[in-house]
């Protein structure tokens, strides 16, 4: 399963296009700068990201789209591991 977005880099203020992909149960996440740039594989989803992803995959379980349950909870807790929203770190503290 693949999800896209786009969003903005908190750390340079440029649009970015996000990708998460599913594959044997594990979520791997990678971004580009443009659209017909190369993939940077080297990143730490945020609690935003993830609720993103929670968000996609509740539609397309509504539209009876290959999404189980499963899928939903296992998000659910990746972010109840996540602290409280206001004690989490910003995206410049996380990537340096």
């Amino acid at each position: 399963m693949e999800i896209k977005w786009t969003d903005t880099d908190l750390a340079s203020g440029q649009k970015r296009f996000l990708c998460a992909n599913r594959f044997a149960n594990k979520w791997t996440f990678k971004f580009k700068f443009t659209k017909r740039g190369e993939w940077n594989k080297d990143l730490q989803p945020t609690r935003e990201m993830w609720n993103h992803i929670l968000d996609g995959l509740k539609r397309r379980y509504q539209r009876r789209e290959i999404v189980d349950e499963r899928e939903i909870d296992q998000v659910v807790k990746i972010l109840a591991k996540f602290p409280p929203e206001d004690e989490q770190p910003t995206e410049s503290e996380t990537h340096g």
